[in-house]
């Protein structure tokens, strides 16, 4: 079966699964998955699985990306902060519906590749930098959506404070090696919060720090290229 057959029927698959946001499916159509995965799992690209990228990291499977990007309520008028780069697949999604994406990666090797495969697929909506995803992006806040790629073990204050009031957050919440829900959180005029569970889910923990290059090399760590 060709990658297009393939990406067909993980559309349809991710249709009956009760993705029905036509913005965002067209949106994962557009995004050729197969771009960001590592060369020996192209004939896996269409799969709904998570795959491994580079640091020991994940691409997440298409469903949870297709669930959290619809869960986020994105248009063409909203900014929006992405905490964890990784392999730049949620963030390319996110570049087709919105008006500017700020991505955050601490991992400089993973954010290196990611920035190239945007530059190769011409997109040009996408800021990007490595950094300590935990503290957001004070500079450009507030966000009017954010979305978090990995784990936090509680609500991380410093990323409510930078979204916009009635801006949504879509996180996962839970230890690394305990439950985690994926939540949405609408931030009120009045500062609170309203938070709904929308299914259980499992990713990599959120974890404070950026690591450039020369950290990574000087602890011993290589990734898979």
């Amino acid at each position: 079966m060709s990658l297009a057959a393939r990406k067909i029927r993980l559309i349809m698959g991710l249709r009956r699964a009760g993705v029905t946001d036509s913005a965002v499916l067209n949106a994962l159509e557009r995004i050729p998955r197969e771009a960001f995965v590592l060369p020996h799992f192209h004939d896996q690209a269409y799969e709904d699985q998570a795959l491994p990228i580079a640091q020991g990291q994940t691409i997440s499977q298409p469903q949870i990306v297709a669930m959290m990007t619809e869960a986020l309520r994105v248009t063409k008028s909203h900014k929006v902060l992405e905490i964890g780069t990784g392999s730049g697949y949620q963030t390319a999604v996110l570049s087709k519906l919105a008006r500017r994406v700020y991505t955050i990666e601490r991992w400089k090797t993973l954010l290196d590749e990611a920035e190239g495969r945007f530059k190769h697929l011409r997109i040009h909506n996408v800021t990007s930098k490595c950094a300590d995803g935990s503290k957001g992006w004070k500079e450009q806040a507030p966000f009017d959506r954010i979305i978090v790629t990995a784990a936090a073990a509680e609500m991380p204050q410093t990323l409510v404070e930078q979204l916009a009031v009635d801006g949504i957050m879509v996180l996962p919440l839970g230890a690394e090696r305990g439950e985690q829900v994926l939540e949405r959180v609408t931030k009120l005029a009045d500062g609170s919060l309203k938070r709904e569970t929308l299914a259980d889910v499992r990713f990599v923990p959120l974890v404070a720090g950026a690591l450039p290059e020369e950290e990574r090399r000087a602890l011993g760590k290589v990734g898979h290229g």
